[in-house]
């Protein structure tokens, strides 16, 4: 018997999806697979730091060292890990990990909110790679008061440099007099585009937060500040790339 083996209900009692016993139900139901083959019986043996498991179809978190991290960007803090010039950037509100993070895309020194830093290099490809369509969602407070007409112009494609912006979603979150806060999602990764996109349709960006990659939600999490993901979120964010 291998030594790092232990029983898959613990491994999922670990993983916080219940108590030991609900966790047998699971797998007596058939709801549990390891490695790709349904795992039925209460005897199974897993090893968690290699074996893959799902519950639903939905990954659980592996204890192999890798972690995910969510930050809150503040304004005027660049996505990089390191900075010759001295300027403050996402290393330096990481520093506190032991693990080597590196930052999953970027976020421009002048926009704020969810960054994703991890270990995980498979992950990190993953999330960056187009096709996997990870949708990004914005809150941009724009100058001026924007038309529906504009609105449906962006959920239709509007053309940046020749290319349509990948716009998933759009709508007015909030409307005031000379300013307005819309939700957009989008499933692209151009510099800036959402400063470009506005700016070409005459609304420029005065504020502009991302509130959310894929599954995980930037939620109340202040300016500055960061939480490792929980296990559950972990395994939805590993699914939602086919890991």
């Amino acid at each position: 018997m291998d030594e790092n083996e232990v029983r898959l209900q613990k491994v999922l009692a670990s993983a916080g999806l219940g108590s030991r016993r609900k966790c047998e139900e699971f797998i007596t139901a058939g709801r549990v697979t390891v490695n790709g083959d349904v795992a039925d019986e209460l005897g199974t043996r897993v090893d968690p730091n290699v074996d893959i498991i799902h519950v639903d179809g939905v990954r659980i978190a592996q204890t192999s060292g890798h972690i995910v991290v969510a930050l809150n960007k503040p304004r005027g803090v660049i996505t990089t890990m390191t900075d010759e010039h001295g300027r403050e950037c996402v290393g330096d509100l990481v520093a506190e990990f032991e693990q080597r993070l590196f930052h999953v895309g970027r976020l421009d020194a002048d926009t704020e909110g969810l960054l994703l830093l991890t270990n995980d290099g498979e992950l990190s490809q993953r999330l960056g790679h187009p096709s996997h369509g990870i949708v990004k969602t914005y809150l941009a407070r724009v100058t001026g008061r924007i038309s529906k007409a504009d609105i449906d112009m962006v959920l239709a494609g509007f053309p940046i440099e020749g290319t349509p912006v990948a716009v998933t979603d759009c709508k007015i979150f909030e409307s005031g007099k000379n300013q307005t806060v819309v939700e957009i999602s989008i499933h692209e990764g151009r510099n800036r585009i959402l400063r470009k996109l506005f700016d070409e349709l005459g609304y420029p960006v005065i504020d502009l937060v991302r509130i959310k990659i894929g599954p995980i939600s930037l939620g109340s999490l202040k300016s500055g500040h960061l939480r490792v993901l929980e296990n559950k979120e972990l395994g939805k964010l590993y699914s939602s790339v086919g890991l």
